[in-house]
């Protein structure tokens, strides 16, 4: 069933043709945690098409209770997020302002050990920004980009 959402919500905006993401639960048996697993990107994808079709999913799944969802690139998982933090984005979808969902989203992702991927920042607004906006590049290149790349992009 969460693999039809995960389709249906790519599905809706002509934009997301070109990435496609599988879901399921974890180890196929857990339920309480979510993969949202990319599979492929083509080349005329931007790392804006993915957070897009990324918080897509999260508006479709926002009712679904997970107590974290894994972000892995082909099979391969890579991050982790809370749930409730997931189901925030998805609620907030459309409504909160994205430059500001996207750029605070790496400071709630995490390493699959628990501890936080990236900083959270302080200090005056266009240096936080600009460091926000450094640590959403580098979340992209190590979820999929570097792979990606590598394999024809």
């Amino acid at each position: 069933m969460v693999q039809r959402i995960v389709w249906q919500a790519a599905a809706e905006d002509p934009r997301n043709e070109g990435i496609e993401f599988v879901g399921y639960y974890r180890y196929g048996v857990l339920p309480t945690e979510l993969v949202v697993d990319l599979w492929s990107i083509q080349p005329d994808k931007s790392m804006a098409d993915v957070s897009r079709v990324l918080l897509t999913i999260a508006r479709e799944l926002k009712d679904r209770e997970f107590d974290r969802v894994i972000l892995a690139w082909r099979g391969d998982a890579r991050f982790a997020m809370d749930g409730p933090y997931f189901a925030k984005l998805g609620r907030e979808y459309g409504i909160q302002n994205p430059v500001y969902t996207l750029r605070t989203m790496p400071e709630n992702v995490y390493l699959l050990d628990g501890r936080p991927a990236f900083d959270t920042w302080t200090g005056g607004l266009l240096g936080v920004l600009g460091k926000q906006i450094e640590d959403l590049k580098d979340f992209h290149l190590r979820w999929y980009g570097a792979s990606a790349f590598a394999v024809g992009r």
